[in-house]
């Protein structure tokens, strides 16, 4: 998961820009179950990536893909600060 803490007076013309940008990654990248985009305007957009695998993920974000997000050319000039990059497993709520 990623946040972007969004200029409000960008914020649509980034949720635009994002959606355009990612729109195509299930088709560029095989091991990606799914992706969203979460709006909390005016200032916040969040995109959420489910991956099959670490491998995966690493073949999409990189080695340093624990700490460091993936930054898509351009995204900069609509934010108000770096991304902020969190991962987290899933836990099963069946039981163990």
């Amino acid at each position: 998961m990623s946040e972007a803490r969004v200029r409000p007076e960008r914020f649509e013309a980034f949720h635009d820009w994002i959606v355009s940008a990612v729109r195509e990654f299930p088709g560029r990248y095989s091991g990606l179950v799914d992706h969203e985009v979460l709006l909390a305007p005016p200032d916040s957009l969040l995109y959420v990536s489910r991956w099959r695998s670490e491998e995966d993920l690493v073949g999409f974000a990189g080695e340093h893909w624990r700490d460091q997000p993936v930054v898509l050319s351009g995204e900069d000039e609509y934010l108000v600060a770096p991304l902020h990059v969190r991962h987290f497993a899933i836990a099963s709520l069946s039981g163990r």
